[in-house]
């Protein structure tokens, strides 16, 4: 009976080991009900959800969910909002709380977030979150978010942790950001108009993996003004592997 009860055991581990990871897009819409006659708040969330491997799914699917209310949520008890569902009720709810106050000078407001796996090797995920929001002012903002995971455990990965000579390739991608942007070597940084902190380059807060290189974004208003746009910086692999811990 015992060994019985082993073999079933270990069909079970050998069974849930040979699942891979996986992803399926859900969306989630929610509409306000205050009558309009066109540019009616919405807000629309289309995002990867993790699968069959419940320890690194629910660690993947928490990060992106907390990112994501990051984004849109406005109001105050963060702990009643846990879902999609109860997210994008609260992003309408705050515009019709809004709305109530001031009638006359509310707009539409408008939220729209897409997920997309952008890159999955044996050792590093890379899920893409593009998003847009709209709650009044001149214009709304656009922004993306990377969010990298090791692929086995699920757990997040920072960009401080991707390299192994961070103070290198930041000297290497300063030289090549200038080149690009034809800031003179001996120039600040911000001698052309760039946003820099303290007039010192600084790597990204957003490092992607692509099919075509290691990319650098930089979203509106981190490097420069927002009428400037989002700068950004593609590095075939060959040549920044070497400071590279994962590939």
């Amino acid at each position: 009976m015992r060994h019985y009860t082993f073999l079933v055991f270990l069909l079970v581990i050998l069974t849930s080991c040979s699942k891979e990871l996986s992803f399926e897009n859900e969306t989630f819409e929610k509409e306000s009900t205050i009558p309009c006659k066109n540019d009616c708040p919405k807000i629309t969330i289309d995002v990867p959800i993790a699968k069959n491997i419940p320890i690194v799914a629910d660690s993947i699917n928490k990060k992106v969910f907390a990112v994501i209310k990051e984004i849109v949520y406005f109001g105050e008890d963060h702990a009643k909002v846990n879902d999609y569902k109860t997210l994008t009720a609260s992003f309408i709810t705050s515009f019709e709380e809004m709305h109530k106050k001031f009638p006359s000078e509310t707009f539409g407001w408008e939220g729209k977030i897409k997920g997309d796996i952008v890159f999955k090797s044996d050792q590093i995920l890379n899920i893409k979150i593009d998003h847009y929001t709209f709650t009044g002012g001149a214009h709304g903002y656009q922004g993306l978010r990377s969010l990298l995971f090791n692929t086995k455990t699920g757990k997040t990965i920072f960009s401080d942790q991707l390299f192994k000579d961070e103070k290198g390739f930041k000297a290497f991608a300063e030289k090549e950001f200038r080149a690009k942007y034809h800031i003179p070597t001996k120039a600040n940084i911000n001698a052309s108009g760039l946003m820099f902190e303290n007039d010192k380059f600084q790597l990204p807060q957003n490092i992607f993996y692509t099919d075509e290189g290691l990319l650098l974004y930089y979203n509106s208003y981190e490097a420069a003004s927002y009428a400037d746009g989002p700068k950004e910086l593609l590095f075939p692999y060959d040549e920044v592997n070497q400071y590279l811990k994962y590939q």
